[in-house]
């Protein structure tokens, strides 16, 4: 069996640079940019740049030996694991807030969504590096459902946060244009 290891660093930190300059550029563009709107906006990349880390990285690669079809769980509430379960819960606290302050997503559902396609997203890309290249990451339904009480959680918490007329007022400067809600059909 041949294996190599792809550190974290190497990569999170050049993704964290580029999405910080890629930000900078579109705030300016826009002509949004203010120092509380770029800080709200690095806060959010480099909170992207975390999950990529936590849920990917570091990447175990290994060739020449069969999958471990194990680390797959589609059956949800199966062989669930509490501190797996929490960490994943916790990790996606911050979502909304930065759907919120940074896009001007307000919608509940479309936070729901949007975290549930996020949720899916890091288990399928799990599943395939397992299925692929033997990563020893685990791709589970119940990770998904975590990750969405999460980002319920989250919302929950930062639509409190918002009855506070401090905290209102910052977001309120910070955010754009509340982001259109989707229509029917």
């Amino acid at each position: 069996m041949r294996s190599f290891v792809v550190p974290g660093p190497p990569i999170l930190l050049p993704l964290g640079a580029l999405l910080m300059v890629v930000s900078w550029v579109a705030l300016r563009r826009r002509d949004r940019l203010t120092p509380l709107r770029l800080t709200a906006t690095w806060l959010a990349a480099w909170y992207a740049v975390a999950i990529v880390g936590a849920t990917l990285l570091p990447l175990h690669l290994s060739w020449g030996t069969e999958p471990q079809y194990f680390r797959i769980n589609p059956i949800p509430l199966t062989h669930v694991r509490p501190s797996d379960s929490v960490l994943n819960v916790v990790m996606t606290l911050p979502f909304a807030a930065a759907l919120h302050v940074v896009f001007g997503i307000r919608d509940k559902m479309r936070v729901l969504r949007l975290g549930l396609l996020l949720s899916a997203s890091i288990e399928i890309t799990q599943g395939l590096l397992i299925l692929t290249v033997h990563d020893n990451r685990w791709a589970e339904a119940n990770d998904i459902i975590a990750n969405v009480l999460g980002v319920y959680l989250g919302y929950l918490a930062f639509q409190r946060l918002l009855r506070f007329g401090g905290v209102r007022r910052l977001v309120s400067d910070i955010e754009p244009a509340p982001s259109p809600v989707p229509g029917p059909g």
